[in-house]
């Protein structure tokens, strides 16, 4: 990271302080404290505020701190380490909906947005309707013309901060079909209305992200600004396609700040708790369970991070790359926090006390991950694009250099480059099938990246051979497993990228240690069913090891072993 930047994100850390401290207005109790009410932190609200949160989620192009995504994720951590919710509902959705403008939006209205959030205005993104979920070209909310203005009626519904915002970003049916074409995105000032064509609905109670306000709206003839149009009548889908990349990418990385929290929370426990005359930590199955959890944290940051430098690297085919992250980093993360439970026992149940928060990242999670788009829906995504990836892409090649070092520059993201469709380009998949042509030394290293390699020789027959019907929404269950086992073999080569890019190097720690990646690549083979997913025990040991350090230390348990909880 830059100097500036690094400096911002420290000094987010040090504004929010120890969280584990009972006397931190801003610390973990607190936030259970607003949880249980169903509100969000104030004082972590006024925090953000005063930081400028809302500069984040501007682009430099526009005079904002979003230059590099990879360092937006990692300067947003701190917030999710804390609290969730806080970090959803203050501002994450904020950018969820400004991406679109930024992607598709006249240059008026991109100023306009980002005086807006400059301000320290909320805009939410109104796409969901709740009869149709993800098939946004289902949506029945229409917009039609009547003069020199359109007319929208319909309803909105799960929408975070709809009250809150001073905006919305909209997707409303603009013709009658259910194609790609007949649907428009509109960016709405709620104050430019005509009163009482725009009417609020009840708040909807969540298991989990219980701060965060989840309501509804609905549209009576609502006239729309003639300036409110997101790009050209017709091309809401692809806008909302493109927008997409950025946040299914984004907001997983951002999410790693829970687990970074529960590895500590749970690391803590394992320490203190006794139990059989030993501490948890002292028995092998906890250490190897703290372990695993560790190691699929750091599986999960290289994934997210590799695929945030890529949509600066490759915009135009970054696409399924970003719905790979959005499948499988939820999917992982919500997988490992049900493990660390197991360790809590009985502690996990209980909504007070030092080790209540676990709890709620546990609650938080599949709210979070689900966003505005399931594992479904992403895997989607990817599945029409398998075939031409598998005849163009899927050839032994080397990936730009500075992909894997995240101290490498990276040039502007360019938001006009991003594109719906991949385009037969896939220089993460194909870094693997390089890998495996320049053997690393270690026997057990070298077998797993061989059997990850013939995986995706053998998914680019399968998926070359798919017929038209198996490349939509009627695909069968076989079709989607193929693109799972694709989002695990790029989930591996990311992992094989950062080893490579630290093996080696001073101070790199467990990143360019082979008991790492031999961790790494085992439990990502286990997804496959090409492994049993047990770390090797030189492996585990290794890694509790260096995840008891950092726990003791105050470090960051993902890539950057940042300093926090300070």
């Amino acid at each position: 990271m830059t100097l500036e930047h690094n400096s911002r994100a420290r000094q987010l850390e040090a504004q929010f302080g120890d969280p584990f401290d009972p006397a931190n207005p801003l610390g973990f109790h607190r936030a259970l404290e607003a949880d249980e009410r169903g509100e969000l932190l104030a004082d972590g609200e006024r925090l953000l505020g005063d930081w400028g949160c809302n500069e984040e989620f501007i682009p430099r192009s526009l005079g904002g701190q979003w230059g590099d995504t990879d360092e937006l994720v990692r300067r947003l951590r701190p917030v999710f380490r804390r609290d969730g919710a806080l970090g959803l509902g203050y501002g994450v959705t904020s950018l969820m909906a400004a991406v679109n403008v930024w992607a598709a939006g006249a240059p008026a209205q991109q100023r306009r947005l980002r005086d807006d959030l400059r301000a320290g205005h909320k805009v939410a993104v109104a796409f969901h309707e709740l009869s149709h979920g993800n098939d946004f070209l289902r949506n029945e909310t229409r917009a039609r013309p009547a003069g020199d203005r359109m007319l929208l009626n319909g309803t909105k519904e799960v929408i975070n901060n709809v009250e809150r915002a001073r905006s919305l970003v909209l997707f409303a049916r603009t013709a009658t079909g259910n194609g790609a074409r007949d649907h428009s995105v509109f960016w709405l000032r709620k104050d430019e209305v005509a009163p009482g064509s725009l009417r609020y609905l009840q708040r909807y109670a969540t298991a989990g992200m219980r701060g965060c306000w989840l309501g509804g709206v609905s549209f009576t003839d609502c006239a729309l600004p003639a300036d409110s149009l997101v790009g050209a009548v017709g091309s809401g889908a692809e806008t909302a396609l493109r927008a997409f990349q950025l946040t299914r990418t984004a907001l997983p990385g951002m999410a790693l700040g829970l687990a970074d929290t529960a590895l500590h929370v749970v690391s803590r426990f394992a320490t203190e708790r006794r139990l059989y005359g030993q501490s948890v930590s002292d028995i092998p199955h906890a250490r190897d369970t703290l372990a695993t959890a560790f190691t699929d944290l750091l599986v999960m940051d290289c994934l997210t991070t590799t695929a945030a430098r890529l949509l600066h690297l490759a915009p135009r085919h970054a696409s399924a790359t970003a719905a790979a992250v959005k499948y499988l980093v939820p999917l992982m993360l919500e997988q490992s926090l049900y493990q660390l439970s197991l360790l809590l026992g009985a502690r996990f149940y209980i909504r007070e006390g030092p080790h209540a928060v676990f709890g709620k990242i546990y609650r938080d999670a599949p709210v979070l991950s689900l966003g505005h788009a399931g594992g479904t829906a992403c895997l989607l995504t990817i599945v029409p694009q398998l075939p031409l990836l598998a005849r163009r892409a899927w050839q032994a090649a080397q990936p730009p250099a500075a992909l894997f070092d995240q101290d490498a520059p990276l040039p502007g993201l360019d938001f006009q480059q991003l594109s719906v469709s991949g385009g037969g380009s896939d220089v993460l998949a194909a870094s693997l099938l390089a890998e495996a042509e320049q053997p690393s030394g270690h026997p057990e290293v070298d077998a797993l990246v061989d059997a990850l390699a013939a995986e995706l020789h053998t998914l680019r027959q399968q998926c070359s051979a798919l017929p038209a019907a198996e490349r939509g929404p009627g695909a069968g269950p076989g079709t989607f497993a193929l693109a799972e086992r694709y989002t695990v073999l790029l989930a591996a080569a990311a992992c094989l990228g950062v080893w490579r890019r630290h093996r080696g190097r001073p101070g790199s720690g467990p990143l360019g240690d082979t008991q790492w990646i031999h961790a790494a690549l085992t439990r990502l083979a286990m997804r496959i069913g090409l492994s049993d997913g047990l770390l090797p025990p030189e492996a585990s040991e290794g890694l509790f090891t260096e995840l008891t350090r950092r726990v003791n230390t105050s470090l960051s348990c993902c890539l950057d072993a940042s300093p926090i909880f300070h």
